[in-house]
C-alpha cells in the first residue's frame, strides 16, 4: 500500500513547539511506516520523517513571515495532487482545501477533520461528502450536514511521555493563550484554589494577554513561555493537575491526553470533546464554572494518577491510532 499523507505547512512536520495538525499528520506517518506502510509525507523541507519527505515549502509560513501563506499553500497541495496517480490512498490533514481537487483524481482521499475553523467553511465538505472519506477526531465534532467514514481520536507517541508517581504542588495552564483557552479563567481558579500556577503555551493573542493575563503575574502566577519536549513532559508530569477551562466546543485538546499520559490528572469545563477524553472523577473532572472547578482541586487527591496513565495509553496512542486508520483504508481499498 502507497499512502501519501499531506500535513499542512504553517510549521515543520512534527513541530518544534506549537503545531498541532502538523504533530498529528507527523504520528500518522510514523505509525504507517512502524506497519511496513510505504509512506510519502508532503510537508515542509525541513521536516523529518523515516519514509520518503517531498516537499515544495522550505520552511513553514508561521516560521518565515516573509512568505505568502496561501501561495505555499497552493504549490505544497498542488504537488501532492500533480502525483496522486503514484498513491493507493491520500490522507488529508490539510482541512477543506485539497478537497477542491478530490474530483479532478482517482486516488481515494481520506480527510481527518481537525476542527471546523467557521461554520462558513462546510459548504466545501459539503459538496465532496458523496466522494471524500471523513474522519472526525471525537464524536463531539462532527457536522450533522456531513457523512463520517468513522471516529479516530488524535494518537501520542507513548515512549514520548513517562508516568510522574509524586507530583510537585503547581496547577498547570499548558496551551496558547487565547480567549478560547481559558487562560484567564485557569488564573482565576488557581488564585482561588490559594496555588502556584504555571502558563505554558505560545501567546496567540497579544491584546488577551496583556490585558487579562500579564497584569495578572506575580510568584504565585508564572508565564514560563512555550515547551519542546522535554520541558512539555516535565511540566505536565510534576503538575499537581492541569487545568483546561476552555471557552469553545474544543474538538480534542491534545494537552489533556497529554498530561494524563504523565498521570496528571485534568479539570475541564465540560464542553466539547471533553467527556470523551476526561473519565468524570477517575482521571480529572468535568466541571461547568471556575467555583466547581476551584472544588475539584480540593478533590485531585482522590484521583489515582496511575488510573490516568493507564486510560489514556489505552485510547490515545499512536498505536491504536495507526491501527483504525489503517482498517479504514482496508475497508475504503476492499
Amino acid at each position: 500500500m502507497k499512502v501519501a499523507v499531506l500535513a499542512p505547512v504553517a510549521w515543520r512536520t512534527p513541530p518544534r513547539h506549537y503545531g498541532p495538525w502538523e504533530q498529528i499528520a507527523s504520528n500518522i506517518a510514523e505509525g504507517l511506516v512502524k506497519q511496513g506502510v510505504e509512506v510519502t509525507l508532503f510537508a515542509t523541507a525541513d521536516s523529518i520523517t523515516a519514509g520518503k519527505l517531498d516537499a515544495v515549502c522550505a520552511v513553514g509560513y508561521e516560521e518565515d513571515r516573509q512568505q505568502d501563506a496561501k501561495v505555499l499553500e497552493c504549490l505544497h497541495i498542488s504537488n501532492l495532487m500533480e502525483k496522486a496517480h503514484q498513491f493507493d490512498i491520500i490522507h488529508n490533514n490539510f482541512d477543506f482545501l485539497p478537497l477542491t481537487y478530490s474530483g479532478l483524481i482517482n486516488t481515494p482521499v481520506v480527510t481527518t477533520i481537525h476542527g471546523f475553523s467557521s461554520p462558513k467553511i462546510i459548504p466545501v465538505y459539503k459538496k465532496y461528502n458523496q466522494s471524500g472519506y471523513y474522519v472526525s477526531i471525537s464524536n463531539a465534532d462532527r457536522s450533522p450536514e456531513l457523512s463520517y467514514a468513522a471516529t479516530v481520536y488524535n494518537g501520542l507517541h507513548i515512549e514520548d511521555f513517562e508516568f510522574y508517581k509524586n507530583p510537585e504542588d503547581y496547577l498547570l495552564y499548558f496551551g496558547r493563550i487565547h480567549p478560547d483557552k481559558g487562560t484567564a479563567e485557569a488564573i482565576e481558579i488557581a488564585k482561588k484554589s490559594k496555588r502556584k500556577l504555571l502558563i505554558a503555551g505560545i501567546i496567540q493573542d497579544e491584546n488577551y494577554y496583556r490585558e487579562k493575563v500579564e497584569p495578572q503575574l506575580s510568584a504565585n502566577v508564572e508565564y514560563v513561555g512555550h515547551a519542546g519536549p522535554q520541558k512539555r513532559k516535565d511540566l505536565l508530569g510534576n503538575a499537581y493537575a492541569v487545568l483546561h477551562p476552555i471557552s469553545f466546543n474544543e474538538p480534542f485538546g491534545l494537552s489533556v491526553a497529554e498530561a494524563m499520559l504523565c498521570g496528571t490528572p485534568v479539570i475541564a469545563f465540560n464542553r466539547g470533546s471533553m467527556p470523551e477524553l476526561i473519565k468524570d472523577a477517575e482521571t480529572g473532572f468535568l466541571v461547568n464554572t471556575v467555583d466547581e472547578a476551584v472544588e475539584a482541586v480540593e478533590r485531585i487527591n482522590h484521583i489515582d494518577r496511575m488510573a490516568c496513565y493507564k486510560w489514556a495509553s489505552s485510547q490515545f496512542s499512536s498505536d491504536k491510532m495507526t491501527a483504525d486508520y489503517l482498517q479504514l483504508y482496508r475497508s475504503i481499498l476492499g
